[in-house]
């Protein structure tokens, strides 16, 4: 299925993904390796990667200068912080609107999120760009059916080499399901 003339745009939901890494594997993601792995032999268009800055803690910068150094372009902003408390900082219509600005362009597209919220998002990239899209998350956290409207499924739960850091991992095998 895959082919290297295919023009692939990658949308990755940072925040998605390290919390989703740290509470299930204790572990955090290596990002430019799961770029790598998820491009494979294609060629690559664009790599975004959205982050919500919390704090200028000097932890916070490096891990964003460290995405960038592996070949993610980050868009960022800032954590909103509301009168009573509540905080809030999600990307979902900037990583649906870059999707569909970019789809002309592409051949695949690579959701790197289990959020079930894109699932209108797949179906008209799927039926109305007619892009292949693939979805790539931790298969215990993703909504079923992200899962089940994506033409491919990766479970970076199945991608142990896709942790860093004294992640615990139960699985060895690698999963991609293409429908």
């Amino acid at each position: 299925m895959h082919n290297q003339d295919q023009r692939v745009g990658v949308f990755i939901d940072i925040q998605n993904l390290y919390h989703s890494a740290k509470n299930l594997h204790t572990a955090k993601v290596n990002f430019p390796s799961l770029l790598k792995f998820l491009v494979g032999s294609r060629h690559l268009i664009r790599a975004i990667g959205y982050v919500v800055k919390s704090d200028s803690s000097l932890g916070e910068q490096s891990f964003f200068e460290a995405l960038e150094k592996g070949g993610i372009e980050l868009r960022t902003k800032d954590l909103q912080v509301y009168a009573d408390g509540m905080k809030k900082g999600d990307w979902d219509v900037g990583i649906a609107v870059d999707a569909i600005r970019m789809s002309q362009s592409l051949d695949v597209a690579i959701l790197v999120t289990g959020d079930g919220d894109f699932v209108p998002l797949v179906e008209y990239l799927k039926w109305g760009r007619g892009c292949h899209v693939e979805v790539a998350s931790f298969g215990r956290s993703t909504s079923a059916r992200l899962k089940d409207v994506a033409d491919t499924y990766i479970n970076i739960d199945d991608m142990p080499q896709m942790l860093i850091r004294g992640g615990r991992n139960s699985h060895s095998r690698m999963s991609r399901r293409s429908k």
